[in-house]
């Protein structure tokens, strides 16, 4: 009953405002930073974010803040980052992944990709109904929200890797979270082909913006970027 005891610390408003601030970050916070963000003290955050280490919501870990090395650097500060590990609570059991991943497996040795992803675009195409293709951005990054992505905005990287000149104004919209994450991991090219093709449908792809795959390490396969940047 471990995935009990941690969603059930999230109960307490101040320690879920204390984990949903951390997650969002994408990167470790320290204490300081998060009672700020908050608006709490500085030892009772403290004391939420040991919590929410304790039950495996988080991961925490101590660094220099300052940056520097040495004499004078002053001492590690406790630090904390969002925990891998996934927490479900289904009663009666259930056991969806098992099902899931037995789909997969047989969709990829049929050699499904193609009717997999039409149907995944069809479904997103369902989930829009009879909306116009997504506007901007902005509101890109609302309906992601709603499905769990937990997108974020970055400068767009050039070709060579650099970030885009400031003054370009090019922009895309990253995804800190994969819904089909586990799935995901087993059967990358099936999975990440079918979220693409989904959120082609969901967000349209006659609109300004567009949905591209550009896979990187704990992040999901695809962002959102203006159509009108894109020269790929």
């Amino acid at each position: 009953m471990k995935d009990i005891d941690a969603i059930a610390a999230l109960q307490d408003p101040v320690r879920r405002r204390l984990y949903e601030y951390v997650v969002a970050q994408g990167r470790e916070v320290g204490r300081n930073e998060a009672a700020e963000a908050v608006g709490v003290a500085r030892t009772l955050a403290a004391h939420h974010l040991d919590r929410l280490a304790e039950v495996g919501l988080l991961e925490s870990g101590s660094r220099r803040l300052t940056g520097r090395a040495g004499p004078g650097a002053g001492r590690p500060a406790k630090v904390y980052t969002r925990a891998p590990a996934e927490r479900a609570v289904s009663l009666p059991a259930r056991d969806y992944r098992t099902a899931a991943e037995l789909l997969a497996e047989a969709a990829e040795q049929a050699g499904l990709d193609a009717g997999l992803c039409a149907a995944a675009r069809r479904r997103g195409e369902a989930l829009r109904g009879a909306a116009a293709p997504c506007g901007g951005l902005e509101e890109a990054m609302e309906m992601l929200a709603a499905r769990g992505y937990e997108p974020h905005v970055e400068a767009a990287d050039d070709a060579d890797g650099a970030k885009a000149a400031s003054g370009t104004g090019a922009r895309v919209v990253r995804m800190r979270n994969c819904p089909f994450h586990a799935v995901a991991e087993r059967f990358p090219p099936l999975v990440c082909g079918m979220n693409l093709a989904l959120l082609e449908g969901l967000l349209g792809t006659d609109g300004p913006v567009r949905a591209r795959m550009d896979a990187r390490p704990g992040a999901c396969c695809v962002v959102i970027e203006d159509s009108k940047n894109n020269q790929r």
